[in-house]
């Protein structure tokens, strides 16, 4: 993984938990209607969302039969023009949380991502395997880790969003 991608993870990281910092926990589990998700629910998805990620290159990795496949436009889940529902996998529950059990959630699944990566010993295998994605199809393992933080992004725009209406 290049040096611009981990950047990227940590940059979006700390971005994100910017945007939380200034939330009571009213106002973090607060939700605009019943069809929409409240700022903590967003983060408990991104918890998810990585986790799942995560999962699935390890999964990728460990396929006896692994393939190799063609990048992907991930660049696309930053982009907030296309809705997409999530999988129930990563849908976040409706019981509130507070600002503290966010940042745990979320460093634990950061911390799960670079334990499994940081044990990689050739991390150009992520670009030789795939992983099906449910909206984007076979993509190689090293996308999975973009995606990461580009999902993020994506949802950092979302708590904006959430954050103006308050």
């Amino acid at each position: 993984m290049s040096i611009t991608v981990m950047e990227e993870l940590f940059a979006t990281r700390n971005r994100l938990l910017k945007e939380v910092s200034d939330l009571s926990n009213e106002d973090l589990n607060k939700k605009l209607d019943p069809d929409t998700w409240s700022v903590a629910q967003v983060c408990h998805h991104l918890y998810l969302s990585e986790s799942v990620f995560t999962q699935a290159i390890i999964y990728g990795l460990n396929k006896s039969n692994g393939r190799k496949a063609e990048p992907v436009p991930v660049q696309l889940a930053a982009e907030r023009t296309q809705k997409a529902k999530a999988p129930d996998i990563v849908a976040p529950g409706d019981d509130p949380l507070d600002s503290k059990q966010i940042k745990e959630l979320l460093n634990n699944s950061r911390n799960l991502f670079f334990e499994f990566y940081n044990q990689l010993e050739y991390k150009s295998v992520l670009a030789e395997k795939s992983a099906k994605h449910p909206l984007f199809g076979y993509m190689p393992l090293d996308q999975w880790v973009e995606l990461i933080y580009l999902h993020e992004e994506r949802h950092i725009e979302q708590i904006k969003e959430i954050k103006s209406l308050l």
